[in-house]
Formats: C-alpha cells, sequence, structure tokens
C-alpha cells in the first residue's frame, strides 16, 4: 500500500510517526486544509507532468499556486501536459489525492516551486486520500531527494499581495 511505502521512506529520518491519518478525506487541498485547520496555501500538492522521454516530472507547489504553461516550457523544455490518473499511479505509485514526493515507486525528477518559501511548515500528503504530514521547506526538500527549486507558478502571488495590501489598509485605518 502507498502509504506504507511512505511510512518506510521516512523512517530513515524517524519521522514516521509525525505522519497524520484522518478519519475525513485530505484527497483535495480544500479538504486537506479543512481537516488540518490551515489555509489551502499551506498545503504543498503535488503535480504530475510528463517529461522527456515519458518519464514523469514532479513539482511541489503551494495549495493556492497554479502552473504557469510559459514558465514551465521555459524550465523544462517540454510544454505542461499533467498525467491521466492511471499514468500517475503507474510512475510514482499513489494514486489521484495521495500523490507525494515520498515512497515513489520509480526514480523521477522531483522539482519544488518557490511558492511554498513563504512558510515556515506546509503539509504534503503521505500517499492516502487521508493523511499529511507537517514539514519546512528544507526538510520537503530533503526528503524528497529534489532537484532544485524552480519558479513555475502563478496566482500564488496576487494572493500576497491582495494579503499586504489589506494589511497596509488596516494598519492606516
Amino acid at each position: 500500500m502507498s502509504i506504507e511505502r511512505v511510512k518506510e521512506h521516512f523512517k530513515k529520518w524517524n519521522k514516521e510517526s509525525e505522519i497524520m491519518e484522518f478519519e475525513t478525506l485530505s484527497a483535495t487541498v480544500e479538504q486537506a486544509a479543512e481537516t488540518i485547520g490551515v489555509e489551502p496555501a499551506r498545503i504543498a500538492k503535488t503535480l504530475s507532468f510528463r517529461g522527456k522521454e515519458d518519464k514523469a516530472v514532479l513539482v511541489v507547489a503551494a495549495g493556492d499556486a497554479k502552473i504557469d504553461n510559459k514558465k514551465f516550457r521555459q524550465t523544462f523544455g517540454v510544454k505542461a501536459r499533467m498525467l491521466s490518473p492511471e499514468e500517475v499511479l503507474e510512475q510514482t505509485g499513489h494514486a489521484i489525492g495521495g500523490v507525494c514526493p515520498f515512497g515513489l515507486v520509480n526514480e523521477l525528477d522531483v522539482y519544488l516551486d518557490i511558492s511554498m518559501k513563504r512558510f515556515e511548515t506546509l503539509y504534503p500528503a503521505c500517499g492516502s486520500t487521508n493523511s499529511a504530514i507537517q514539514l519546512s521547506c528544507q526538510e520537503i526538500y530533503e526528503y524528497s531527494y529534489a532537484k532544485d527549486w524552480v519558479d513555475v507558478c502563478k496566482g500564488w502571488q496576487e494572493t500576497e499581495e491582495n494579503n499586504r495590501s489589506n494589511n497596509e489598509k488596516i494598519s492606516t485605518l
């Protein structure tokens, strides 16, 4: 089972006991945020794309970030094409809703999007539709064997700018 592979993966760092399993679903960003009790942006979602030679490329991004096709093409040299649910399961060993960069069945290139760097900790899934673990960006980088940090998302900066703008308005009242 997928979550068992993830637990085994985390044993290297004695983190397997920190995996949280929930009674409710955490398969989508919204479900995970509600279940954990955090803002959706703090859910670290793992997106699976078709890379070169049909090998998947995983991008882990903040829950409020969306892939920017132009940035993706500039970074990876291919069009951003997401894998089908069957391909995701075949490439990662995880079903949609529990996809994470840990305990993978194949050695895949994992990249972390800079959209996550604004948070001290985030919550990636752990191989099932009702699990997560709280990790820092550095821990996600280390435990996922990430290749690099990339800037391939959009949408999250607007959220941050709106928050700043709202805070500035409040402070001037």
